[in-house]
């Protein structure tokens, strides 16, 4: 999710599809069989001491644990290399296996240790063509009729040395749902990025990890020896170099797979319920950098609102728009003094809303022996406010917003009556507890932080306390986005980085209700569906259902639970045929919407 260094924007795109395989390291002997169980509801235990970033053991199951890193094997030598070629592949493996050898010689820290970030249900599994009539307990409701799909990250190759559970190649998860015939079908497919394409046709990971492996001085070497790789032939970073596991919109009837390093991915949802990968997609030429794995679309106009960043050279940050028909605006320039990790925005009805925070990209720090993306105390964290229909950066305001860093934020809507912003998102502390090991407990504190454009001051208040619950990853009723909204649908982060439930929280007084999956059970991001297609006013705003994928760590099966969002009542659970990893963001599309898809 954090924004590659090895990054290299290209525009061209690529329609190729490589050939599929079924087998990954460390899945091969898993059962996918087993029995439903439905879920309980129950109050969790307190925190007592979450510790922060993926440093905590996992529950790992035996058949799960990875084997140790050893050295790699070479790459199968393409027949289209040359003599030259195929000796600069030999001696740029010995150049990686000096590498691997110093590496070896220490203890990886948890945050990128593979058996820890890709134990238990964090591990990868592999794909899985469409799996008709699933069981179902309970009844669909008829208003839940199209594909909910789940992007992760599912390392297709077994890491050979630092991984971070970030890193991990694209995977989307679909569920079709029919609940006017209260039926089912599931499939999951790996997103074609061109870096997994390459790296299968070499057999292996040749591609550096923008969190697992780039830090300190061997970092610096792994980025030298991939863009010698680049020279000699051997690897093309200008057919992209992301992975497409965050993020996922439809837009412009296109289902687009993202993450931040890269352009997004078209990924077609074929007639059958199974998915393909289109390429990568550049709004017909039009985009010609990376977009942040969270873009926005404005629920009335239908507009797409997102970021680009760069870390290496200014303009760190660009700002653009594409109309519902696909005309994208001019890129609008954000100063900046230096590349921030910028993984989330917000909007309102009439404006963007920038984070610059205090998580940076210094690459220096490599020199000394540390990671590129660092907490800088020294720096003012902040907000800037700019017209949706900006041409340029001269009018923004930013308005500083002390200690503050959000990695998601959840909505933001005006109150004109008090030349008021207000932001909803989650605090987390430590701000780079995610990427770097340390000793403090995190907390991810859910807040609503108040932006006056006039006085240009900031106020924040925690709309639930972190001793009650951590609350990560979800979403509003994304009918409302950039309005006013009452709820809110979050992860309960608890054991972190596991989700033992998801939270209904009033935004607006703080009352929260618990839907608790159970002794052993975790699941991901709470996805809101409306009940109804239609955006009235008269609509409830809680009327519809709450989506999650489901995993039992007892029994090793997984399940997608449909929950009322008014009652936080299980309505059904479909039973699926293999095993669901923990992932990241999600979306729905309905039927409608599916039979408008752009034919390829």
């Amino acid at each position: 999710m954090a924004n590659s260094l090895a990054s290299s924007t290209a525009t061209s795109s690529s329609n190729t599809l490589a050939q599929k395989s079924q087998s990954l390291y460390p899945t091969s002997s898993i059962d996918f069989n087993g029995s439903v169980n439905l879920i309980s509801i129950k109050k969790p235990t307190k925190n007592n001491g979450i510790k922060c970033a993926f440093q905590t053991p996992l529950i790992t199951m035996p058949k799960q644990q990875l084997p140790p890193l050893t050295a790699p094997q070479p790459p199968s030598p393409p027949s289209k290399w040359n003599f030259l070629q195929r000796a600069a592949s030999i001696m740029l493996e010995k150049v990686e296996s000096a590498i691997l050898t110093k590496e070896t010689q220490q203890k990886l820290p948890k945050t990128v240790d593979p058996n820890v970030q890709i134990s238990g249900n964090f591990a990868p599994v592999p794909e899985m063509p469409i799996q008709y009539n699933l069981p179902v307990t309970g009844v669909i409701p008829d208003c839940i009729k199209g594909v909910y799909l789940r992007n992760g990250a599912n390392p297709f190759h077994k890491p050979v040395s630092g991984h971070h559970f970030f890193d991990g190649d694209g995977m989307v998860h679909a569920v079709n749902i029919n609940g006017n015939e209260n039926t089912a079908s599931y499939a999951c497919r790996f997103t074609e990025t061109e870096r997994l394409i390459q790296e299968r046709e070499l057999g292996r990971s040749v591609f550096p990890k923008a969190i697992g492996e780039l830090h300190g001085h061997s970092g610096i070497a792994r980025l030298m020896l991939f863009y010698s790789r680049c020279l000699c032939g051997l690897v093309d970073q200008s057919k992209g170099i992301g992975v497409a596991n965050a993020g996922l919109v439809y837009f412009n009837n296109r289902l687009l797979a993202m993450s931040e390093d890269d352009l997004p991915y078209h990924v077609r949802i074929k007639p059958s319920g199974d998915l393909e990968t289109i390429g990568r997609y550049n709004f017909d030429g039009q985009l010609k950098g990376t977009m942040i794995a969270h873009p926005k679309v404005d629920p009335d106009t239908g507009s797409l609102f997102a970021l680009s960043y760069d870390v290496i050279s200014k303009p760190y940050l660009k700002y653009f728009n594409v109309t519902g028909d696909g005309t994208k605006s001019g890129d609008v320039e954000i100063p900046l003094e230096e590349p921030t990790m910028m993984h989330d925005f917000a909007i309102t009805e009439n404006h963007v809303i920038i984070p610059d925070q205090q998580v940076v990209f210094k690459l220096q720090e490599m020199l000394k022996g540390g990671s590129p993306l660092m907490y800088d105390k020294n720096k003012k964290s902040r907000f800037g406010v700019l017209s949706k229909n900006a041409k340029h950066a001269e009018d923004i305001i930013w308005v500083e917003s002390p200690e503050t860093f959000c990695f998601h934020l959840w909505n933001a809507w005006e109150e004109l009556e008090n030349d008021e912003i207000v932001v909803i998102g989650s605090c987390m502390t430590p701000p780079d507890s995610v990427f770097n090991e340390c000793d403090e407990n995190l907390k991810s504190v859910l807040s609503e932080i108040r932006l006056n454009l006039k006085t240009g001051k900031s106020r924040k208040r925690a709309i639930v306390q972190s001793e009650e619950v951590n609350l990560e990853a979800g979403m509003v009723n994304k009918s409302r986005l950039g309005r006013k909204t009452q709820f809110g649908y979050l992860a309960i982060a608890e054991p972190w980085p596991k989700v033992s439930g998801f939270a209904k929280v009033d935004l607006l007084s703080g009352d929260i209700q618990k839907y608790m999956y159970g002794d052993g059970r975790y699941g991901g991001e709470p996805f809101f569906v409306s009940s109804s297609d239609s955006n009235s006013e008269d609509q409830d705003e809680d009327d519809g259902y709450v989506i999650v994928f489901v995993h039992d760590e007892k029994t090793w099966k997984s399940e997608l639970q449909i929950v009322k969002a008014k009652s936080l009542k299980l309505q059904a659970s479909i039973r699926l045929p293999s095993r669901v990893p923990y992932g990241f963001h999600g979306t729905f599309i309905n039927s409608k919407d599916l039979e408008s898809q752009l034919s390829f």
